[in-house]
């Protein structure tokens, strides 16, 4: 298999690197005379976009700030901010949020340049122009946008989510701040935390893998599981946030280079259907979908045991085998789920027993992330995995 590997243009990371982007974007050849910096409003009221541009100022680069706030983007949401700042002379966008936000600039980026609606550009390799050049500055620990060529889009009229993936949304410059995660709320370090494991480990257990994911994933692997309970029981913990924030980031640099798989494909419909966030619904499958296909993943689940272990034990986790397996594996990542209270029952959201088998096929024809999975479901087999997130009354 021939592997190939690409990343953002630049990736700076550190405490503090936040500090650096005026500075990065003053120095860049064509220096951008006019900044979009999109974020979310509590991140605004924080400070940090207003920290931005006044380090822009100095460098004598305008700057405006749009404030939105997005769950999961949709299409039409997308084209209606393109229409609020296209016709605006900005040549560079600056997205400082979370999976959301950082999906919307990079689409926002190509929408600019390129004449085709979101919609168009749909599934792999249809985004026809480079965009305008981005920064990422990632303020949760999940979901790896600011290094994949992804950008997830909501159908509302479809009830799914599917993906723009297009080697130009890669920014130019991404930055990992560990500090702007420290005011993430629990709920959210769960959810998002899970999630960047999920992208990591799928992409280690999928057909896809090669020898550089393979790299990235199990060292993402390795991080996240010695902090991730950590950062949420103590968020203030600036070296547990700042190991969830590259294991996010390696776990992103996985999934470029070698997909998700079934969690994923099962996930997408949950969410386009029932409103379920992508880290919520990726944690409540992942342990699920792995015992679903356990004789497949055996072999490569073992090594990602032992790279959890490595991270665990770094933690001061007891009461670890010497040689963990597969089986310890998932309890580990079952104990995960109950510390971290991910929910177990998808009744909460309204999901009946009768959407199952819809939801099931729905997840079957999300091909581009079936076709990388180790099994090979049937419609039947998702949906019984989708049946063990039911209360036995209702399933």
């Amino acid at each position: 298999m021939t592997a190939v590997f690409q990343t953002a243009g630049t990736l700076l990371a550190g405490h503090g690197s936040f500090q650096s982007i005026a500075g990065r974007l003053a120095a860049w050849d064509n220096k951008p005379q006019r900044v979009l910096v999109v974020t979310s409003p509590s991140l605004a009221a924080a400070g940090w976009a207003k920290t931005l541009q006044n380090g822009l100022s100095v460098e004598g680069i305008a700057s405006d700030c749009l404030t939105i706030h997005l769950k999961e983007p949709t299409a039409e949401q997308i084209e209606d901010l393109n229409r609020r700042v296209e016709r605006e002379p900005f040549d560079a966008y600056v997205g400082v949020g979370g999976g959301s936000i950082l999906d919307a600039v990079k689409l926002l980026s190509v929408r600019r340049t390129n004449f085709q609606p979101v919609e168009a550009m749909l599934g792999v390799g249809k985004v026809i122009r480079e965009g305008l050049p981005t920064v990422l500055v990632p303020t949760t620990a999940g979901t790896g946008a600011e290094v994949t060529p992804n950008a997830i889009v909501t159908l509302p009229d479809q009830e799914l989510k599917v993906g723009v993936v297009s080697d130009r949304l890669y920014p130019r410059l991404a930055v990992l701040d560990p500090e702007l995660t420290l005011s993430l709320p629990q709920e959210a370090t769960a959810a998002t935390g899970m999630d960047a494991f999920t992208h990591a480990l799928e992409s280690y257990l999928g057909k896809k893998a090669n020898p550089i994911s393979d790299m990235y994933a199990l060292e993402s692997i390795r991080l996240i599981s010695g902090s991730l309970v950590r950062s949420y029981e103590d968020g203030q913990s600036l070296s547990a946030r700042s190991d969830m924030l590259y294991g996010s980031a390696f776990g992103g640099m996985a999934l470029a280079a070698a997909g998700t798989a079934a969690i994923h494909a099962m996930a997408y419909p949950l969410g386009g259907r029932f409103g379920i966030t992508h880290g919520t619904a990726n944690a409540m499958l992942l342990p699920h979908v792995l015992e679903a296909q356990l004789d497949e993943v055996r072999g490569r689940l073992e090594a990602a045991a032992a790279a959890m272990r490595q991270g665990l034990s770094g933690a001061g986790e007891d009461g670890i085998p010497i040689q963990p397996g597969a089986d310890w594996a998932l309890e580990q990542m079952a104990d995960w789920v109950k510390r971290l209270r991910i929910p177990q029952d998808l009744t909460a959201w309204g999901v009946k027993a009768a959407d199952l088998p819809d939801l099931a096929e729905a997840a079957s024809k999300v091909t581009r992330l079936m076709a990388n999975n180790p099994k090979a479901f049937t419609v039947g087999e998702l949906e019984q995995i989708y049946r063990r997130l039911m209360p036995a009354k209702n399933a």
